[in-house]
């Protein structure tokens, strides 16, 4: 696992927000880590939650000629398993299928592509407690 800067700062406790976060705000919260530590491993922040009938592609990114598609997951408790363990088989179809689309979309169908997983376990206020980066998952 490699070393992340999360932001200095609480999302969620700087929203003024008195209500628990919502799915919402907690997906937001781990896409916003992912984003910032794929841009500090030294990769160009192309899209984020592009979407199109097939379904959303959370993260995407280039560096050289590679086009990087990431999935991101979170949790914010152990109850349900870890981040990573929820992309099952159905999820990596559905992926490759969005990506292949988004690929023709640009004009990009000759390009190298990599597909990775950043798993991220959020605290209560949505401070980034973990994050796991699984290269090249599927």
């Amino acid at each position: 696992m490699k070393e992340f800067s999360a932001p200095p700062q609480n999302a969620f406790a700087e929203s003024g927000k008195s209500s628990p976060p919502t799915r919402k705000d907690k997906g937001k919260a781990a896409e916003d880590a992912a984003a910032l530590y794929i841009q500090q491993q030294g990769w160009q922040l192309v899209e984020r939650n592009w979407n199109c009938r097939s379904g959303e592609l959370d993260v995407i990114a280039t560096r050289g000629e590679t086009v990087l598609f990431v999935e991101v997951r979170s949790r914010s408790g152990s109850g349900f398993g870890l981040p990573a363990e929820s992309v099952d088989a159905r999820k990596i179809h559905k992926v490759r299928r969005t990506a292949e689309i988004y690929l023709q979309r640009a004009g990009w169908s000759d390009r190298l592509i990599r597909f990775d997983v950043i798993a991220v376990m959020l605290g209560r206020n949505l401070e980034i407690r973990s994050l796991e980066h699984i290269e090249e998952a599927f």
